[in-house]
């Protein structure tokens, strides 16, 4: 009879020790915060089983104690929270509460920008710049290779641009960030030129990665009849006052963001 006792009480035992465990290392360094969905149970009392939303004053309403505010703590101190008032109150005399956090407001990321599906995503793991996009269904048709990142830290806020394209050009991983809860990931618009003036398909179109100016030619169908390549303008804004200026363009020239190439007619 003594030997089927131990057995009996073994398995509780090891499921009691493996609940703490849980409740003390994975949940101690995740904080509530208002709009946080948890799951909430007291060991050996399933009456007490709850679902609960953390309201905007960081409250949970829970059985037999009411409100608890618990914004703030981590989850392990939340229950032990919840664990020392269940006692203190005469309800239960050695209370074990768990804590399961089913939605985290802030273990999210806001994607925004030229994405196909803009909103906010878990970051729970080590979700990377990349991963989100991806979650997020990718950059739409509009979007370009640079990604802003604004992340807060304390009181002031950090932005980072990030071109995801050299991610996959150099194959380095440290330019492909780990993303946190609050980060606020922007998709920028593609960077863009415009041609017109002699050539077969005038138009806006998207910058390539080096675009050089025979290149940005190439795009729009190259010279008409009366074109010539000697009469190649570049129209710039320039950097430091916004002032338009115009230049004589080479064809190994860089194409920058919004130039407005222009193509005269040959006078011959």
């Amino acid at each position: 009879m003594k030997t089927i006792f131990i057995f009996l009480w073994l398995p509780v035992f090891l499921l009691t020790l493996s609940a703490s465990a849980v409740g003390a290392e994975g949940a101690n360094d995740i904080l509530v915060s208002p709009g946080d969905d948890l799951k909430i149970s007291v060991y050996g009392n399933p009456d007490l089983d709850t679902e609960t939303k953390v309201s905007k004053s960081g409250n949970i309403k829970f059985p037999l104690v009411g409100e608890v505010n618990i914004n703030g703590l981590t989850l392990f101190e939340a229950g032990r929270k919840i664990a020392s008032q269940l006692k203190n109150d005469g309800f239960l005399r050695n209370p074990q509460v768990h804590i399961l956090a089913v939605s985290l407001q802030n273990q999210q990321a806001s994607v925004l920008g030229h994405i196909k599906n803009q909103g906010r995503y878990p970051v729970e793991g080590n979700r990377t710049l990349t991963d989100l996009i991806a979650m997020a269904g990718g950059v739409d048709t509009d979007g370009g290779n640079l990604v802003t990142l604004i992340r807060t830290k304390g009181e002031t806020s950090v932005k980072e641009v990030i071109d995801i394209s050299a991610i996959v050009r150099t194959n380095d991983i440290k330019q492909n960030p780990v993303i946190q809860g609050g980060d606020l990931i922007y998709i920028e618009r593609a960077a863009q030129f415009y041609i017109y003036g002699e050539v077969q398909r005038a138009g806006v179109y998207p910058i390539e990665h080096n675009m050089t100016v025979v290149q940005a030619l190439s795009v729009g169908g190259g010279l008409t009849p009366r074109g010539t390549d000697r009469g190649v303008r570049i129209q710039r804004r320039n950097a430091d006052d916004g002032n338009l200026q115009t230049l004589k363009a080479k064809h190994g020239d860089q194409v920058l963001p919004d130039d407005v190439i222009f193509v005269q007619e040959s006078l011959f």
